[in-house]
């Protein structure tokens, strides 16, 4: 039986996007902060959906800690899907270095140190897929959010690098850009709710991805014009816009 290691376990998008691998019968192994909760999480899972499902703690941050918790995995995975990620306050963050190195930490270097753990092991089976949720936030700086963004960006090149390496090993990644998306990381900002998505969106995208191929996907599918409009403004009009 095919596993999948969510990194992130406990985020909105990995609960969805696990929820719909355990009903295709994969086993799901949930990887995130807190063993107790993990332990929860995987035991509902499987309550839900029937597939074999196990919690595994997580420090995203502690880089040392890695290799030992790649090691100590219930089971080898087949595909892995990083949907770790930290959206805080930028105010804050520009005047905290502590906060904003949490910030950059946490969306590109813990992802990173991970998914080429990942990548190694595929690569030497010639098989795998890689599953990484950036951000449309990562297609240009923005003035409002550009230290989450740069984050995001780093990561979305980090998958693009990975996509050249792997594809002669039968490695596959995919690299996935929300748009807004509902939930707790936007819950303290007032948005039209035409404009967000919900998780079970984002999920069903995904898989409909996973099935058909591709490698990058933007999701709801409008961002991706969205996002091409934004890239094209010359920068000394994009720097006028207040977003």
């Amino acid at each position: 039986m095919a596993t999948l290691l969510v990194l992130g376990g406990g985020s909105a998008i990995g609960a969805a996007v696990a929820e719909r691998f355990a009903r295709r019968g994969w086993t799901v192994i949930l990887a995130g902060r807190g063993k107790e909760r993990m332990t929860a999480l995987a035991r509902a899972l499987s309550g839900r959906t029937g597939c074999t499902a196990f919690g595994t703690p997580l420090d995203v941050l502690d880089t040392d800690s890695h290799a030992a918790f790649w090691k100590s995995l219930p089971c080898r995975p087949e595909a892995v899907l990083c949907a770790v990620g930290l959206l805080s306050d930028q105010q804050a963050a520009r005047r905290d270095a502590a906060q904003a190195d949490r910030l950059l930490r946490t969306n590109f270097n813990g992802p990173a140190a991970l998914l080429e753990l990942a990548a190694n092991e595929f690569e030497q089976r010639g098989s795998g897929l890689i599953i990484g949720i950036s951000s449309v936030a990562g297609d240009r700086g923005r003035g409002s959010n550009y230290l989450y963004g740069s984050a995001k960006a780093g990561f979305t090149a980090l998958l693009s690098g990975l996509r050249a390496r792997l594809w002669r090993s039968g490695v596959r990644v995919l690299t996935v850009k929300p748009g807004l998306v509902d939930t707790p990381m936007i819950a303290h900002r007032t948005l039209p709710r035409w404009l967000l998505a919900t998780p079970a969106k984002v999920a069903d995208d995904i898989m409909k991805a996973v099935d058909r191929g591709g490698d990058i996907l933007y999701t709801p599918h409008w961002w991706r014009a969205v996002m091409w409009g934004v890239r094209i403004l010359p920068e000394c009009w994009f720097c006028r816009i207040n977003v």
